[in-house]
């Protein structure tokens, strides 16, 4: 499938399909049982041409199985969802179910796993807010086996119908975006929107409740500072995630001829891409 807004972009990556399936791609990059990992780690493979594959056993990490839709992996967490609370706030130090946990785990995780339980990754203040955090994620359980991350450019649109698509940009990319969004539109407030959240819920589970919304909206992702970390060696410093409903992204689709595209501000910018 070949995109207007990714050639007019000049994109350095490929834009990303994510596909509800029941059949497992062949020769997908896909997670170990039980093993940890990022599932921004495989977005970077697949924003660079490899497909990538997921399942309820295959997840990464608990926020990457929320992330994915395969429904509240917080449940699974070391100790439970309530040293997740804690995990995401002040730290499990705090508190003695938290130290008992960390004093089991030693031998099972990371040094630097342990100290982030222990000394929580401070992305919110209280446990309470973490809770209220995690009642207002959009979880679902998706109706497939699979969740698929495709290069859009392999994905053929005769057999495979994207939920949504996912677009790895630089600043003036994404800008681009942002105005694109908003061009055939008569309502300009609140077309892209920037959730709190991990990186994979912002291509996931956020992306997919825009596609209840009317009009839908874009979500601006990769402002989750751990997920930045995870994929700056691969991405750069400068990348952010544009995802949209795949309707929204056939609307999007649509406005690039005759857009600001075709202009001088853009000409500009894009010499510098």
């Amino acid at each position: 499938m070949i995109s207007k807004i990714a050639e007019a972009l000049k994109m350095q990556f490929n834009p990303v399909a994510v596909i509800w399936s029941d059949v497992k791609p062949e020769n997908a990059l896909q997670f170990k049982e039980g093993r940890w990992g990022c599932v921004m780690w495989l977005f970077v493979n697949v924003a660079k041409g490899k497909t990538a594959v997921f399942d309820r056993k295959t997840y990464g990490c608990w926020g990457g199985g929320v992330g994915l839709g395969f429904g509240n992996k917080y449940l699974d967490f070391p100790g439970g969802i309530e040293c997740f609370y804690y995990f995401l706030s002040s730290g499990n130090k705090n508190w003695e179910k938290g130290k008992i946990v960390a004093e089991n785990l030693k031998p099972y995780v990371t040094k630097e796993f342990l100290e982030e339980f222990l000394e929580g990754e401070r992305y919110l203040k209280t446990p309470e807010q973490v809770k209220k955090f995690v009642e207002e994620l959009p979880m679902i359980e998706v109706p497939t086996k699979y969740v698929v991350f495709k290069p859009l450019k392999d994905v053929d649109i005769h057999e495979e119908r994207p939920v949504v698509i996912v677009f790895p940009v630089n600043p003036h990319q994404l800008s681009a975006l942002v105005v694109l969004a908003n061009y055939g539109r008569n309502s300009f407030l609140d077309s892209v929107i920037i959730p709190w959240g991990a990186g994979c819920q912002a291509i996931g589970i956020y992306a997919y409740k825009q596609r209840e919304s009317v009009p839908q909206k874009a979500v601006v992702g990769l402002t989750d500072l751990s997920a930045r970390k995870n994929v700056r060696k691969h991405l750069g410093d400068n990348l952010f995630t544009f995802a949209v409903p795949y309707e929204m992204f056939l609307e999007m689709e649509e406005n690039v001829e005759g857009s600001f595209f075709e202009r001088n501000v853009w000409k500009s910018l894009s010499k510098f891409l």
